[in-house]
């Protein structure tokens, strides 16, 4: 384990905590902005969540000790699928730890606890979210996992280093497979964030909550914790986006220097993606529940055909 390697890692650590929030607020200004209303302030995250950290925590009387400690293991678990996605540097000591796989394996963790502790108190809107959570994720896990054996099938590793190290830094082509898995990966990425079409961050509406339904009964540092590691969720995935489909930019192991332009190059990215998800959000209308299988069921069909296209083609 080299220097460079730990100051990257650190470096990707501390990107993601800070930018995080950061995203959050300029997708929802985007947002505000497309429908003609009066954007909230870039930095609104970082303030609800200092309220937040500043507030006491109120627990139900027949809380658990699951429902306590839910909030910091889901929080730990975006901040290491964070770490091991290459977004400054492929020079990671964590990523040989943890391939694609173990990746959608964090995601699966951090959401069989929150459904755990949402339905730990027993409240309805608690277990109402939970079963929809449960459902999106059993929906999305297998598309997501094609989206991302699409990608390994071309650099013939499911390491996400190396994956962008073969995309990043080889002869350019063009991979038919990747416009298809991107779509589907769009639209994974909608589901997996509660965002329009299949839920909306914005309102509580009993009948389309998912994400709100499960965070109910939190409060406090317990609810900035779930919070902020949501922005992590979307931060994650924005980063997996780009280190599949838009590599450039992301430093080589030998060559320390490039960090220095990783950076402003991540935050470019960053803010086109976070403009482009406004957009959809914009242009798109909140879907019924019963109609987000439907959704999922083409993203993995689509994810598929990727696959399929790669083997014809003969890129594998």
């Amino acid at each position: 384990m080299s220097i460079l390697g730990v100051i990257s890692q650190l470096m990707a650590i501390a990107v993601a905590l800070l930018l995080a929030p950061l995203m959050t607020g300029w997708v929802a200004q985007w947002r505000a902005r497309l429908q003609n209303k009066s954007a909230p302030p870039l930095l609104q995250p970082y303030r609800v969540l200092h309220k937040l950290f500043n507030k006491e925590s109120v627990l139900a009387e027949h809380a658990s000790s699951l429902f306590r400690m839910a909030p910091y293991l889901i929080f730990g678990c975006m901040l290491l699928a964070c770490a091991i996605i290459p977004t400054l540097s492929t020079d990671l000591p964590l990523s040989p730890a943890a391939d694609a796989i173990a990746l959608v394996g964090l995601f699966a963790l951090a959401r069989v606890f929150i459904s755990l502790a949402a339905m730990d108190v027993g409240t309805a809107f608690g277990t109402l979210g939970a079963r929809r959570e449960m459902l999106v994720g059993f929906l999305a896990e297998p598309a997501l996992l094609m989206v991302l054996f699409c990608a390994s099938m071309i650099s013939r590793s499911t390491s996400l280093t190396t994956i962008v190290e073969t995309l990043a830094h080889r002869e350019l082509a063009i991979y038919p497979s990747l416009l298809v898995a991107g779509v589907a990966f769009v639209m994974v990425s909608l589901a997996e964030n509660a965002r329009v079409p299949v839920d909306n961050p914005e309102t509580h509406l009993e009948l389309t909550m998912i994400h709100e339904a499960l965070i109910l009964e939190y409060s406090g540092r317990h609810l900035a914790l779930l919070e902020w590691a949501a922005s992590l969720k979307l931060f994650a995935y924005s980063c997996i986006g780009l280190a599949l489909f838009f590599p450039w930019g992301v430093a080589q192991a030998d060559a320390p220097l490039a960090l220095l332009l990783a950076l402003p190059a991540l935050v470019a990215k960053l803010a086109v993606g976070g403009v482009l998800l406004a957009a959809i959000e914009t242009v798109s209308a909140k879907m019924r529940i019963f109609r987000v299988p439907e959704f999922l069921a083409t993203a993995f069909l689509l994810a598929v055909i990727g696959l399929l296209v790669n083997i014809l083609l003969g890129t594998t």
